[in-house]
């Protein structure tokens, strides 16, 4: 219980950095998957099949959400739970989210099969590029349990405290992945299919990882005795997942909406060329993202247990840190943007251009997103999903669709690039007011009393 133990007493500034450093290596690592795949999809196989890789990715999305909606939820009331020193219920939750993965998935993954080729025509698959789409997102379809169990229940083994066995679980995946895409595609020769398998096979091994962790070495274990749904469960989890699923599901639902307009206004290789940016931007926000999965349990933990000071010092530093990654991120691609794009294809003159035009444009505005990110992950954490969900869907749905929409009539394919920098800026100052407010009302809450009482 050392490490939880350290939510409450350790100081915040090195707990913070113990557990980030630990989550940024493993989501950078987690972002590795998608750029390995388009790196050597890019320079192995072509432009048409990066382009064509790039439809599925709604796909890809909706599969990582049923992993988010069960794992975050968990792992958020899991970290409320033990707060509240009640293990029992704790293991409860992960013993019930264990199970509703397993559901979800084969559901996904009969759901998707059956309706592939139509769902591939409305994500914007032409006739050069459909091959591609269809061969790639059938293998993952078919594997999605594989993915989901590691992806979705190893943020519960990082809501204990234990960052460094999350770490190690998506260390295992992102290196076994870099191995066997070059071995499928160069020395195989099997094209964007060995591209799927590689990744398939990696999650598969981290998933049977996290099940043996689990179930053997965690502070908090998953038992048989536990698994069967229970509707209150089911609902705490939910509740609190529902706010990633829902921005997963949503960020497919843009994507359709992006790769429809780039098709018109740009072809296939402007589908391309976002798949590049969104690759890249991964890779500024994932550090990030790994930083407020560090702070969830701090915040979580304190909150459940009602030390306010170390809520927000947590909220505080998180938001510093991230704004310095996502300003490094920026300086970089305004600087470097057409050497940013050759890493995935150096011999595509006309998607390099695409590419490197749109990276500048579209990200503008991306050093806002690591403060917004904090102040998502500060609701998401003290179970506030209704506000967590909003903030979330400001950003990827209520402001940028509409700005995708408008702007390219004024703007051409320019103004596809220009709605992704409005809608990150615009967002950020909506959260900033949601997240004021609510730390004036932490000030006045019933925890809080209790807190000071002590």
């Amino acid at each position: 219980m050392n490490a939880t133990k350290d939510l409450e007493s350790k100081s915040v500034g090195k707990l913070l950095f113990q557990l980030s450093v630990p989550a940024v290596i493993g989501m950078l690592v987690n972002a590795l998957y998608s750029v390995v795949d388009r790196i050597f999809i890019g320079r192995g196989v072509g432009s048409l099949a990066l382009s064509g890789v790039a439809v599925t990715f709604p796909i890809t999305n909706i599969i990582m959400a049923v992993g988010m909606l069960v794992g975050i939820g968990a792992a958020s009331v899991v970290s409320i739970k033990l707060g509240q020193q009640k293990t029992e219920e704790a293991e409860r939750i992960v013993g019930n989210a264990f199970l509703l993965t397993l559901i979800l998935s084969v559901i996904i993954t009969i759901l998707g099969l059956i309706f592939l080729q139509p769902l591939l025509h409305l994500l914007g698959a032409s006739e050069d590029t459909m091959p591609y789409a269809k061969t790639f997102a059938t293998i993952l379809l078919a594997g999605a349990v594989l993915q989901n169990v590691g992806f979705g229940l190893n943020p519960i083994i990082r809501s204990q405290g234990d960052a460094k066995t999350a770490m190690k679980t998506m260390l295992i995946g992102a290196i076994l992945n870099t191995i066997l895409n070059p071995i499928f595609i160069f020395i195989f020769k099997l094209g964007v299919a060995g591209s799927a398998l590689a990744t398939l096979i990696s999650q598969a091994v981290c998933s049977i990882w996290v099940v043996y962790y689990l179930s053997s070495k965690s502070t908090i274990r998953l038992r048989k005795r536990h698994m069967k749904l229970n509707y209150t469960t089911i609902s705490e989890i939910s509740s609190i997942g529902v706010s990633p699923f829902i921005m997963q599901v949503s960020a497919s639902f843009v994507t359709i909406v992006i790769n429809t307009s780039l098709k018109k206004y740009g072809g296939d290789l402007a589908v391309g060329a976002y798949s590049l940016i969104t690759s890249i931007a991964m890779l500024i926000l994932m550090p990030a993202f790994g930083v407020n999965q560090g702070a969830q349990p701090i915040i979580g933990y304190n909150y459940g247990s009602g030390n306010t000071s170390r809520v927000k010092k947590a909220l505080f530093y998180s938001m510093v840190v991230n704004t310095c990654i996502t300003l490094f991120g920026w300086v970089m691609i305004e600087l470097f943007p057409v050497a940013t794009i050759k890493i995935f294809n150096g011999d595509d003159t006309e998607l390099i251009r695409l590419a490197s035009n749109g990276l500048r444009l579209y990200l503008f505005a991306i050093f806002t997103v690591g403060a917004q990110s904090a102040c998502i992950n500060y609701f998401q954490s003290i179970g506030k999903a209704l506000i967590s969900m909003v903030l979330s869907l400001l950003r990827q749905v209520i402001i940028l669709i509409p700005l995708v929409l408008i702007l390219p009539h004024f703007l051409a394919l320019n103004g596809i690039w220009i709605a992704g920098s409005i809608s990150d800026f615009s967002a950020l100052l909506i959260s900033a007011v949601m997240l004021m407010l609510e730390i004036r009302k932490l000030k006045e809450s019933p925890i809080v009393a209790m807190a000071e009482q002590r």
